[in-house]
């Protein structure tokens, strides 16, 4: 008869075995997840050679640590994870050398309200976007209102267009978000206000007033 220690190394076989069925060939990585991971890249670091470089280092990191790999999720969303975290790195970096506000809107920090009392950048009754319309869902399912998007968002300077990417599309908490930008929360309001301003005038040139109210 086994005994318990003789079962639990057993045990412990088994799933390491299963776990590495579950990972496919390294070599086939790229062929399988390549230009997945370099449009997820791509959409967060804009700019193409950041982009090829982030994923190359996440399959040299993947192929390091592929017996960490327990099989909770698939092997792509792994791969996801790494990446995300080789993103989140560059932005770490690149936050120390980026100025604080960097978009030309004149605006100090301390210069958060109007002394009419309104949030520096909200819209004026003359300059505000029109009404989009629509479903906000339906639009994010559209690639044309997808590809408006991320074209809006190549234009954005650099520390306004980190900080939506992490707090809108990565749901990253604000604690995080200030963590590893080195900001405070306050700095954090305001880039984020000032981001969705720029974006929603963008967006407003590039994409709504070219779709007809009815497609909507």
């Amino acid at each position: 008869m086994r005994t318990a220690i003789q079962l639990a190394i057993l045990i412990v076989f088994i799933a390491a075995s299963v776990i590495k069925e579950m990972l496919s060939n390294p070599e086939n990585w790229v062929d399988q997840y390549g230009d997945y991971l370099l449009r997820y890249a791509m959409s967060r670091l804009r700019d193409r050679s950041l982009a090829e470089e982030a994923v190359q280092e996440t399959f040299l990191s993947a192929l390091k640590a592929k017996q960490s790999f327990e099989g909770q999720s698939s092997e792509r969303t792994w791969l996801v994870g790494i990446l995300k975290h080789k993103i989140i790195d560059h932005y770490r970096k690149t936050s120390r050398e980026l100025p604080l506000f960097e978009d030309q809107s004149g605006a100090e920090p301390e210069e958060t309200f109007r002394k009419s009392g309104e949030w520096v950048g909200h819209w004026t009754p003359g300059a505000a976007p029109a009404e989009w319309g629509g479903d906000p869902t339906r639009e994010l399912q559209r690639k044309e209102f997808r590809e408006a998007l991320q074209r809006c968002l190549s234009m954005l300077p650099e520390r306004l267009a980190q900080v939506f990417i992490l707090r809108e599309i990565e749901e990253m908490s604000s604690a995080e978000i200030c963590k590893t930008l080195n900001i405070t929360e306050s700095n954090l309001w305001v880039m984020l206000h000032r981001a969705r301003a720029q974006l929603r005038r963008s967006l407003e040139n590039q994409y709504f007033k070219r779709v007809p109210t009815a497609n909507l």
